[in-house]
């Protein structure tokens, strides 16, 4: 039987692999998101012996400039494509909030499709550009059936990454992202595609939040905490601002300052929702069964901009710490 090719769509989001600068010798500087997705393609014909491939351009931003509302069309697209004989979807994106994105979509794509997320940590016009291998890459991750049956993956610079555990872990470097708390899933070399870890999906059919009829998520806001720590001043104006709520990026196993923990068990009682993740890159955040009582939620292993993912979408749901708290161990 002949071998028919996966049908691949790429949404393109702009970053860092859209960006460009009036020189190559630039890999700082640039501006972001200004290439097309249909160039994107051009640059890298190989890609067409690997998938039939198909283009979206749903926006095309700089990535820090990222929102629920891209964020949310994103995910009712893919879920849409994947009823229409989609094999598998790559989105471009960059890299500032790439972990974010992809937990997101991790949390609310209904398929067992694949879906992988990849960017450049240099434009497209510097001589030592790394998005068009990185984009082969992920194409060939998409059509691989190897994909199937896992979480959103992010694959750069020849390694393979789950969407739960990945994080950007240098600002300049080409080998920018790593999973501190599970290690890669595999790699990818000449277009081949290796996992060394078998996690397979274990979000994506279970997750019990439905985006299909959203158009903006409930507000929560991260706060820092630190010596001499200020953030109750900015605790009640994220509240008042109308934040349903907070994210704390607490030192250690996410321990807060007294003066703001003050202000934050004061904010519970209010009905305000407050996860606590850590500011420390790699571990688990403990909450002691006094502040478990208070209402106080662990973000468990996520980190502060992936715990406010959640919290977002957990709010969709119910105001209830507890069940907040079980949706944090789940998923």
């Amino acid at each position: 039987m002949a071998y028919t090719k996966p049908k691949i769509v790429i949404l393109a989001t702009g970053g860092t692999i859209a960006g460009s600068i009036d020189t190559s010798v630039a890999t700082t500087g640039y501006t972001a998101g200004v290439v097309s997705a249909d160039a994107l393609i051009q640059a890298v014909p190989q890609i067409k012996n690997l998938a039939k491939i198909s283009t979206q351009q749903i926006a095309n931003i700089d990535s820090s400039n990222m929102t629920d509302e891209i964020q949310l069309k994103l995910a009712k697209e893919i879920n849409k494509l994947f009823t229409s004989g989609i094999d598998g979807i790559v989105i471009t994106h960059g890299t500032d909030t790439m972990e974010e994105t992809a937990y997101f979509l991790n949390l609310t794509i209904k398929s067992n499709k694949p879906v992988v997320l990849v960017g450049a940590m240099r434009p497209s016009t510097a001589m030592s550009a790394d998005g068009p291998k990185n984009l082969y890459n992920a194409v060939a991750l998409a059509a691989d059936t190897l994909s199937k049956d896992r979480d959103v993956m992010v694959a750069m610079n020849d390694k393979i990454q789950s969407a739960r555990g990945v994080v950007k872990t240098h600002c300049l470097n080409v080998d920018a992202f790593s999973s501190p708390n599970f290690g890669d899933l595999g790699y990818i070399t000449d277009g081949q595609v290796f996992f060394c870890n078998n996690i397979t999906k274990k979000t994506q059919k279970k997750s019990p939040f439905d985006v299909s009829k959203l158009t903006e998520l409930p507000k929560v806001d991260i706060l820092y905490t630190y010596s001499n720590d200020g953030g109750a001043v900015a605790a009640k104006a994220f509240v008042a601002d109308g934040a349903k709520g907070l994210v704390i990026a607490g030192s250690g196993s996410g321990n807060i300052h007294q003066n703001q923990k003050k202000v934050l068990k004061e904010l519970l009682k209010e009905g305000v929702n407050i996860a606590i993740s850590s500011r420390v890159v790699a571990g688990r955040v403990v909450v002691s069964k006094a502040d478990a009582k208070l209402g106080f939620i662990s973000a468990e292993d996520l980190n502060p901009q992936k715990a406010r993912i959640l919290l977002a979408l957990a709010l969709t749901k119910t105001n209830n710490p507890k069940k907040i708290q079980e949706y944090f161990l789940k998923y």
